[in-house]
């Protein structure tokens, strides 16, 4: 016992260690009266956007025709005031950062500036349902193990992954920062799917399976296509100036036509690279150069040797 207690008077000192940490390491570190984004609060924000897009199926039972207004109403009114205070705090740190100050930026009215942001996103909900009906739709069609509608929005973390990209897409083209990664890394840690808010991606989007699945900033997808697990859709290199720095902004993960299939842990890498519709990707091809419409690609079957398990080896 004296040997702990010894031992916890120690603790101020590490303590003030660690402090001495914060000064020396203050990229990593977030002091200051201007509060980020909150991790907390834009979570909730998720769940209640997906309660909008889905309702019925997630936290809200019992809604019918006659309450749902009321409770879309809600939730819609309470959005806007969380996601103008999110926003808001985004947009100013993105200032103080480009501006190489703290909490500056006083001459800019940024919950006003966020309140703007948020009703436009909010807007977008509707184009955004319809999207997604055509990807449960896409999930259904394309699964034979689907028994209905119903089992793959409460199921499939493929549609779970998309349902959050195609909300954070929405706020990545309004120039929202660091909110929109903050949602589908949420979801990248709930299904084992990472897709870059950045990412364009048509309708009838089927995603199978899912785990291990990635698609980078710049990936163009167009309709109809149909990934499964461990697909990658990334960057072939990243372009540098001429201080070696990465330059940013540039087409650097592919471009997947209408029809495509890619079958389980295919990777396709580049900017240039384009697969033309009506393509299938065998599993565990990897393509660095583009593909003619209608092309079937396919890694050749190696060798495989078979014994009769029964047998057993003698010295």
């Amino acid at each position: 016992m004296a040997t702990d207690l010894h031992r916890k008077e120690e603790l101020p000192e590490l303590t003030q260690r660690i402090l001495e940490t914060y000064q020396r390491l203050g990229k990593i570190n977030h002091l200051g009266h201007c509060p980020l984004p909150n991790n907390s609060a834009v979570i909730e924000i998720v769940e209640d956007l997906q309660e909008v897009i889905f309702p019925g199926y997630r936290r809200r039972q019992n809604l019918h025709t006659g309450n749902v207004g009321y409770h879309i109403g809600d939730l819609i009114d309470a959005l806007h005031d969380k996601l103008t205070q999110q926003i808001a705090r985004a947009l100013r740190h993105e200032h103080d950062l480009r501006q190489n100050v703290t909490c500056g930026g006083d001459e800019i009215d940024f919950e006003a500036l966020g309140q703007v942001k948020a009703i436009q996103f909010l807007e977008t909900l509707p184009h955004v349902r319809e999207l997604l009906a055509t990807d449960v739709q896409a999930a259904y069609d394309g699964d034979p193990a689907a028994t209905g509608l119903d089992e793959i929005i409460f199921c499939y973390p493929g549609l779970e992954a998309i349902s959050i990209q195609r909300l954070a897409h929405e706020l990545y083209l309004l120039q929202v920062p660091t909110i929109p990664r903050m949602m589908t890394e949420w979801a990248h840690n709930r299904t084992g799917i990472d897709i870059h808010p950045g990412a364009n991606i048509g309708p009838y989007f089927f995603i199978d399976h899912g785990t291990g699945v990635v698609i980078g900033e710049t990936t163009d997808i167009a309709a109809h296509v149909k990934l499964y697990q461990g697909v990658t859709l990334g960057a072939l290199s990243f372009p540098k100036d001429a201080q070696g720095n990465v330059i940013r902004g540039k087409k650097r993960h592919p471009t997947i036509q209408d029809g495509v299939v890619i079958y389980a842990n295919a990777t396709i890498l580049g900017g240039d690279t384009v697969i033309g519709a009506g393509s299938v990707i065998g599993a565990s091809v990897s393509l660095f150069k583009s593909v003619p419409t209608n092309t079937v690609v396919t890694v050749d079957n190696p060798s495989l040797k078979f014994r009769d398990a029964t047998l057993r080896q003698t010295s």
